[in-house]
């Protein structure tokens, strides 16, 4: 056996300080974000869950992003033209990007992934964001041009939509279908492993073409429930972000010196649809009166803690041409006056359905239960899980049949305009289950200024257009227009650039973790 003689013990002593306080100096850089629902697939083309296409921009990255703000910005497409009649667009993209699986982002690439959408026997249910590309075709390695076989002024909109991303061909080729459990993209994080029920792990792409990013080694989005529980882990720091974070607990947490409480900004608007189809909801005076039979000052206080307001109009302000309004007022004596005139002086009974089944949204159908039986209305209450809703709402084929009567829901227009936040609600050919008009509202006129606002690219006309449709909207009152909330996150102090959008969805491009 050989000794280490005095100097080389100095010498190893020195070493073996320089290597554990190396250790310390560059600590991995782990970061857990809790949020509320579990994913339904990391297929971007193949859901409509915003907080799944929302984890997707980890892995994942499109031709175009919304900044957090929901501002436009290049990502993998540098620059664009389009021709003067709309219906051709050039793009060129941004050289040198690599997947994760070591093949290249090209002009190929875009072509494989937006034929695979537009082929329907694939089935994916972003179909109809893209159905007016007629063809793609890769001119050189970085130029692709695409034509629609028709104008559609919100094109780039949806192209930067986080449901518009890149996935590796070599990857689709190998994985089918199951992609969904094996995202490859050109995003700052490679995919390590999914457990639907409980997280999502990815770690860092050190070949990322954005050098010096990401600044940390790993992102987990732990799936927490239960709200309660869900402010505790961000307090304790099993978790360094929150979100969405239960209102009431928002003062409690604002005390801690550890942590920052954000209230943002939100496109998101909650209201209860009515099956106009059916009777009572047919007639207008009865959908006028449940509007004025609720206090939405009071839901914002008694739901979300005051952070909340009520709806300024159909369409939230944030989102490109929405009309702001005066919300419809409380008043029940014309809520009663408007229910006589419609043949219901004593009121009548239905249902109401919540989409949703947290703790927030019993709150908020709860209290709408109680206002409107002050009216005469009376109604039971159920609180959905998303099979059901999946099978009694979304997936119902005949309208006439359609169960549903009184819906409390909600929906951000994530392209961030007000085609997204219309046509698939409101529009005629948005009856389940082809979108989510789950009042099955139709009204010619709306119609036409829907789809004519997307055959122009003119500001003004458009801005006319969509004054149009939304006037109309209102008047005909198919929901009872409740409230737009903020959005409510809890951060360690040591995180930074992580951002919940306007939409619900999740800015990552600057997090980073200090020591």
């Amino acid at each position: 056996m050989k000794y280490l003689n005095a100097k080389n013990s100095v010498l190893a002593a020195i070493l073996a300080a320089g290597v554990f306080g190396g250790a310390a100096a560059f600590a991995a850089k782990d970061v857990t974000v809790a949020i509320e629902t579990s994913l339904d697939s990391l297929d971007p083309y193949n859901t409509n869950s915003t907080r799944s296409q929302a984890l997707g921009k980890v892995y994942y990255e499109g031709l175009f992003q919304f900044d957090k703000d929901l501002k436009i910005q290049p990502l993998l497409a540098e620059s664009h033209e389009s021709s003067a009649d709309g219906l051709v667009y050039t793009f060129k993209l941004r050289s040198g990007v690599k997947f994760q699986d070591g093949t290249d982002f090209n002009a190929d690439a875009v072509k494989v992934n937006l034929e695979r959408v537009l082929n329907k026997a694939n089935g994916l249910a972003r179909y109809n964001q893209f159905s007016r590309i007629s063809k793609i075709e890769a001119i050189d390695p970085l130029t692709v041009k695409i034509t629609l076989s028709e104008p559609f002024s919100a094109f780039i909109n949806s192209l930067a939509h986080p449901s518009a991303m890149m996935i590796s061909p070599a990857a689709l080729k190998k994985w089918g279908k199951d992609i969904t459990f094996h995202p490859v993209g050109t995003g700052p994080f490679e995919f390590v492993e999914w457990k639907p029920a409980e997280y999502l792990k990815v770690k860092k792409f050190d070949g990322y073409w954005k050098k010096g990013y990401p600044k940390i080694d790993s992102l987990t989005f732990r799936t927490v429930t239960d709200n309660n529980t869900r402010a505790a882990v961000v307090q304790t720091g099993e978790a360094q972000f929150a979100y969405p974070l239960p209102f009431e607990q928002a003062a409690l947490l604002s005390k801690n010196d550890k942590l920052d409480v954000v209230a943002a900004p939100s496109i998101i608007a909650r209201y209860v649809s009515m099956n106009v189809q059916q009777k009572p909801f047919d007639n207008l005076k009865v959908r006028q009166a449940v509007n004025y039979a609720i206090n939405k000052e009071a839901l914002a206080k008694v739901a979300f803690a005051g952070y909340a307001f009520p709806s300024q109009g159909v369409i939230p302000q944030g989102v490109d041409f929405a009309k702001k309004m005066d919300p419809w007022p409380y008043d029940l004596k014309k809520a009663r006056e408007l229910l006589a005139e419609a043949g219901y002086p004593n009121g009548f009974s239905t249902t109401l359905w919540s989409a949703y089944n947290d703790g927030t949204s019993a709150k908020a159908v709860q209290f709408l239960q109680q206002q409107l039986a002050q009216v005469g209305i009376k109604v039971s209450i159920e609180l959905l899980e998303s099979g059901q809703r999946v099978q009694r709402v979304e997936q119902v084929k005949d309208a006439k049949t359609a169960p549903v009567r009184m819906y409390y829901s909600g929906w951000s227009a994530s392209t961030g305009e007000a085609d997204w936040a219309l046509r698939p609600l409101l529009a005629t050919n948005g009856w389940p289950p082809v979108f989510y008009n789950t009042a099955y509202y139709s009204n010619p006129k709306v119609d036409k200024d829907i789809a004519d606002a997307l055959l122009t690219t003119d500001t003004a006309e458009k801005t006319r257009l969509y004054d149009s449709a939304q006037d109309q909207i209102w008047h005909d009152a198919p929901w009872a227009f409740l409230t737009t909330a903020q959005l409510l996150s809890a951060n360690s102090k040591k995180l930074s650039g992580l951002y919940v959008m306007p939409d619900g969805s999740f800015q990552f491009s600057e997090v980073d973790l200090k020591p």
